[in-house]
């Protein structure tokens, strides 16, 4: 009876022992699985959080890049109509340096192998270099890409200065300034490009103008202007302007598109045809023509290529209109009345 009793308090002590073992262990699993959700959870979040980090950084760095462009990226951006006819580069931050500025000179480049003006020139301006405008002659040279028409009267191409004709008085075509020389720069080939009537009248202008001004107000300015032409085209497909006064209160970096309103042009050769569906809106502070004012309301004269143009028309209007005069009306003068009266007809015709 002992020996049963024994035996059974032995099995149950066992029996004891070995659930105790066995609850231990799915307390220590669960204990384990419990302490290892969190760590796995917040795994999961660093990941999370450092994915959306690396995204951010991502965006960021495309959007930072969007505005530090070359002249190579900007040369395949291609305008859409109705667009603004021009674009910030480097957050409109001029990427030159103040203490460039040696002495008053233009650095003219060479022109590369399909004669254009790719290489764009830089200018180191004082206030003695703004010209006057009276003093502008005829120009001949036909850049890469030149083919002019008119419309409705009016050039849709000009020859676009790269360096103004009113901010390079004195500077010889050798880039060195000259007292002698009272005009500014004209008929360089060195300084000349195809650029839309638009661009150059309505938008370059715009801040030629603040580099005039700058130099008016007695600071030195750099002044970089580069045609940017894609691959082999002979036409432009935009131009690249920044300036920097020495006192960094003249500071912009723009990039225009070389577009004209109801004009679509083949970049490759310079030609173009009409498309009215292009429409190029106008940018604040543009000069207009009509009123023969700019925006500061100072007197604004056409460039000499368009006044050439006009003046040829009217030439022509006026000779056709005396003639039509001469042999189809004569007429009559009363000295005492203050009025033509009268005409008899020439029996020979114009």
């Amino acid at each position: 009876m002992k020996k049963i009793l024994t035996g059974g308090i032995v099995t149950f002590l066992l029996l004891a022992l070995l659930g105790s073992c066995m609850g231990g262990k799915d307390s220590s699993k669960k204990n384990s699985n419990s302490s290892s959700e969190p760590s796995s959870s917040l795994q999961s979040s660093d990941h999370s959080s450092s994915h959306s980090d690396k995204h951010v950084a991502k965006k960021q760095a495309k959007a930072t890049k969007k505005h530090v462009q070359s002249d190579n990226e900007l040369a395949d951006l291609n305008y859409t109509s109705g667009a603004q006819a021009f674009t910030y580069v480097n957050n409109d931050h001029a990427n030159l340096k103040t203490t460039d500025w040696k002495y008053n000179h233009v650095i003219y480049s060479n022109l590369d192998n399909l004669n254009r003006t790719s290489a764009g020139n830089t200018a180191y301006l004082e206030s003695r270099n703004v010209a006057n405008d009276s003093l502008r002659s005829t120009q001949d040279v036909k850049p890469t890409g030149w083919h002019q028409k008119f419309i409705n009267r009016e050039a849709i191409i000009n020859r676009g200065h790269e360096i103004a004709y009113s901010l390079s008085k004195g500077i010889s075509v050798n880039g060195n300034y000259e007292p002698r020389l009272q005009s500014g720069d004209q008929n360089n080939l060195k300084n000349l490009f195809t650029q839309t009537a638009f661009s150059n009248q309505k938008v370059q202008t715009i801040y030629e103008s603040k580099v005039r001004d700058a130099l008016r107000a007695g600071k030195n300015v750099i002044y970089q202007v580069t045609p940017v032409f894609k691959g082999s085209d002979l036409m432009a497909r935009g131009v690249h302007l920044q300036a920097l006064s020495t006192d960094n209160t003249l500071d912009f970096n723009v990039y225009l598109y070389n577009v004209q309103p109801g004009v679509q042009f083949n970049y490759a050769d310079g030609t173009s045809k009409i498309d009215h569906n292009i429409n190029v809106p106008t940018p604040a502070g543009a000069p207009s023509f009509s009123e023969h004012r700019n925006y500061n309301g100072e007197h604004y004269h056409r460039h000499h290529y368009v006044r050439d143009a006009l003046i040829a028309g009217a030439a022509h209007h006026y000779i056709k209109r005396h003639y039509q005069r001469k042999y189809e009306r004569h007429y009559y003068y009363h000295p005492y009345h203050r009025h033509f009266y009268g005409y008899h007809r020439r029996h020979h015709l114009f």
